[in-house]
């Protein structure tokens, strides 16, 4: 049987590649996904590093992206309704080189689940705000390398 996370990676990946190439491009996967933790990772390779051999910032933005819309897409999937979503803004505070793979750590499936439960409701559009850290335990073990804020914005759409 596939694990959870395995079956979210493989529906990440093909809904980026024909929706937005550029996330796949990157070749990020998702290492676990649980009710209120998700962890993906982006490869530092070629494809990812800058010119002082670290995970490129758009990279870094795009495995935020990731941990929260991993969390995002299963909700919807599961509440087997129509809903669109967007990230409304983002900010982020980079605090260390991330000199090999990075890992995106979201543990804020609850107010996940609460947004798209609210637009469900209301057929209005909802937003919340999660927070994403980031790190690299290979080079820099438990150690933060960079926060993100992200706001999602969601609106359930007809069936």
């Amino acid at each position: 049987m596939l694990s959870q996370a395995f079956k979210q990676t493989l529906a990440m990946r093909i809904f980026t590649f024909f929706k937005i190439p550029l996330l796949s491009y990157c070749k990020p996967w998702v290492v676990k996904l649980e009710p209120n933790y998700c962890e993906a990772v982006i490869p530092l390779n070629k494809r990812t590093r800058n010119h002082v051999k670290s995970l490129y910032f758009g990279a870094l933005a795009i495995g935020a992206d990731m941990a929260a819309g991993a969390f995002l897409m299963d909700t919807i999937r599961r509440s087997g309704q129509k809903v669109g979503f967007i990230f409304k803004d983002f900010t982020a505070d980079f605090l260390k080189l991330a000199k090999s793979d990075v890992h995106f750590i979201c543990t804020e499936g609850k107010k996940v689940r609460a947004v798209v439960q609210k637009t469900i409701q209301t057929k209005k559009r909802a937003n919340t705000t999660v927070n994403i850290i980031a790190k690299c335990p290979k080079a820099s073990g438990d150690d933060i390398v960079a926060r993100f804020t992200l706001t999602i914005s969601v609106k359930a759409l007809p069936l």
